[in-house]
């Protein structure tokens, strides 16, 4: 059974309806039934549109945490062939919120790491619902340079609310992780590409995002803090989430104004959670696109690329 958002109770209602009808068109009249379902489904599919085509910030954070939207394993099956992931940072142990190794993406080799939540309680439990520990940040670091070594393209999928606040995580090296995950993110001489895939939260999704092309999903959001901690930081209040959100500019349309990304990734009506295979196929197009606009640079071009694109967000405002 699908699960609805707070804000799509119209196309609940519509969907119910039709699902009520189709089961008396198995002991009924299927043909004079068979039309008010039409009806029905042609409302339901005007009401998603216009949904959709006006969320606010706030519906926006609640479309990119849907539980059915595609994560990073879903990803990795729809696009990637022999993907063979590696565990562990060879300092301290293995951290299942980071998931990465190689594979063939579309013919080519690439590096591909991401976060991933878990779709049931047990996954959830074992990646940790996406939120790193240092070791997490420290294997994407191995993988960075396992990649630049051999020339492979790194390739980011983004989904975290945050990197792990836990005490064993700050007494492990919790923000000297991340920066040197940032920092290699920045450094290596191949082409990088991250996508903001659901959620994108706090240095935990810089971590992995410091690329040279930094794209979105139409529905996701980018944020320095969730909404959540951000209304407990500046009024004491995490019930002030719908404010935060809708004055951190965390959407995709209002990032690319600021050129803090560089293309918005096109959800299928109703967001990606709908249909996820055209979802990740959108993305798949995307990253190829993306990858294959640095063609035939060398290293230095390649880190002048990504130095020049970070250090020109916000000089244009």
């Amino acid at each position: 059974m699908r699960a609805y958002l707070d804000f799509e109770k119209p196309v609940a209602d519509l969907e119910a309806r039709i699902e009520e009808l189709r089961k008396l068109a198995a002991n009924g009249d299927p043909q004079a039934i068979g039309e008010e379902i039409s009806k029905l489904e042609g409302k339901a599919k005007q009401s998603l549109k216009v949904l959709y085509a006006s969320l606010t910030p706030w519906q926006k954070t609640q479309v990119a945490r849907h539980p059915e939207r595609p994560h990073f394993r879903h990803y990795v099956e729809g696009l990637i062939e022999d993907f063979t992931p590696l565990a562990g940072d060879r300092y301290f142990g293995e951290d299942e919120a980071i998931v990465g190794g190689f594979g063939r993406f579309r013919g080519m080799s690439i590096c591909l790491i991401g976060q991933e939540k878990g779709s049931d309680t047990d996954s959830r439990l074992r990646h940790n619902f996406g939120m790193a520990k240092p070791e997490g940040y420290r294997k994407a670091v191995r993988l960075m340079e396992l990649a630049d070594r051999f020339g492979i393209p790194v390739v980011a999928l983004v989904d975290t609310a945050g990197a792990y606040p836990g005490i064993g995580a700050e007494e492990r090296g919790q923000a000297e992780a991340i920066a040197q995950s940032t920092s290699k993110g920045l450094e290596i001489g191949v082409p990088s590409v991250s996508v903001i895939i659901g959620e994108g939260g706090s240095g935990g999704a810089v971590a992995i995002a410091a690329a040279n092309r930094v794209l979105m999903l139409e529905h996701s959001i980018y944020t320095v803090a969730s909404p959540e901690a951000s209304a407990s930081i500046l009024w004491r209040d995490s019930g002030r989430a719908q404010d935060a959100a809708t004055n951190m500019k965390i959407t995709a349309q209002d990032l690319l104004k600021f050129g803090v990304i560089d293309t918005i990734i096109r959800e299928p009506g109703g967001g990606a959670h709908r249909d996820p295979e055209a979802a990740i196929a959108s993305v798949g197009n995307a990253i190829e696109g993306a990858i294959g606009s640095f063609a035939g640079m060398d290293a230095a071009a390649i880190r002048k690329a990504r130095a020049d694109k970070f250090l020109a967000i916000g000089r244009k405002l």
